[in-house]
């Protein structure tokens, strides 16, 4: 037998290290997310009906990487600056709708706009293939009775109801879109007073973003839960947040990474030429390197300076504080 060599050894006692912090990260996150202050979307049962047999209940499921899946009962989670400024931004993780990137991505984004006076609100939304009917209708309604509790609560946590925005990571990109493209689509019966406010977000932040799931982008997890085996042309569209961009869309920021192997760039560059076609205001930031699932940025790529142009434009829109 032959015995590993000293260097294969400190080799794989490093790995090991770095896989252990890795997962202590991930556990450190989840704790953070469990502790932070956290209000339930919906007084009784969500709309939208489980299929028989889905058998979902109890709390969210810590999955691989500090994600979080099984959501019974969707949730805000709440993390409040030291000193708020009165802004607020809903932020949602990716995971093609598939499970929610809470330590990778959600959470940084929260710490992020807490140091520039943003209250975050981490949206712990619905995952279709968990059994919930009408596919993308269940996330989008999360969304949409998040950003009105956040308008409903804006007294009590003394926030302007006018500065409260959306941000989102590749499916929760995708699902930031359609909530700030799609405010007239009601995916949701209203259920209370809240749902007699607007839905309506004042901007948009989306970091490599799903934005369509027109051919050829369906390859996505995100294009094939939303599309259920239905790729036709009509499906699609519905489905495709471009396809939305009105006079009525806030402002839009972008970034992405041109190595991006999962959300092709295509997306934020066809996002791009709806806003301009409709005369949204729109900012495409593309960087060289840093693939998918950057979160705030990949040490070691370009992607890492994502976040000083973010700044600066939610700045310029009043949200940053200076």
């Amino acid at each position: 037998m032959r015995l590993p060599t000293r260097r294969a050894v400190i080799a794989g006692g490093a790995a090991g290290a770095v896989l252990s912090a890795a997962r202590a990260n991930e556990a450190r996150a989840l704790m953070e997310l469990d502790s932070a202050p956290r209000r339930v979307l919906w007084p009784g049962p969500p709309p939208g009906r489980l299929r028989a047999g889905a058998g979902l209940s109890g709390p969210p499921r810590p999955t691989r990487h500090g994600a979080i899946d099984h959501i019974a009962a969707p949730f805000l989670a709440i993390f409040r600056p030291e000193r708020p400024n009165g802004a607020a931004m809903l932020v949602s993780g990716g995971g093609g709708y598939e499970y929610i990137e809470i330590g990778p991505e959600a959470l940084p984004a929260a710490r992020w706009l807490n140091s520039l006076g943003i209250t975050a609100y981490v949206l712990g939304y619905r995952l279709p293939p968990e059994g919930w009917a009408g596919v993308g209708l269940a996330p989008l309604a999360d969304a949409q009775r998040a950003i009105r509790l956040i308008r409903a609560g804006a007294a009590a946590d003394k926030l302007d109801p006018h500065r409260v925005g959306v941000m989102g990571f590749s499916a929760g990109g995708h699902l930031s879109a359609m909530a700030a493209t799609s405010p007239s689509w009601p995916a949701y019966p209203p259920i209370d007073a809240a749902d007699r406010l607007s839905d309506r977000p004042a901007l948009a932040m989306l970091v490599y973003p799903v934005i369509t799931v027109e051919a050829p982008y369906q390859t996505t997890h995100t294009a094939r839960v939303l599309l259920a085996g239905d790729d036709g042309a009509a499906n699609a569209a519905r489905w495709s947040a471009q396809t939305h961009v009105g006079r009525a869309t806030p402002p839009v920021f972008m970034a992405q990474a041109q190595d991006d192997p999962v959300a092709s760039p295509d997306n934020t560059a066809i996002m791009l030429a709806a806003c301009q076609a409709a005369g949204v205001p729109c900012e495409r930031h593309l960087y060289a390197t840093g693939g998918h699932g950057f979160g705030m940025g990949r040490p070691g790529t370009a992607s890492m300076l994502w976040p000083g142009p973010g700044r600066a434009w939610l700045a310029a829109r009043g949200f940053a504080s200076p």
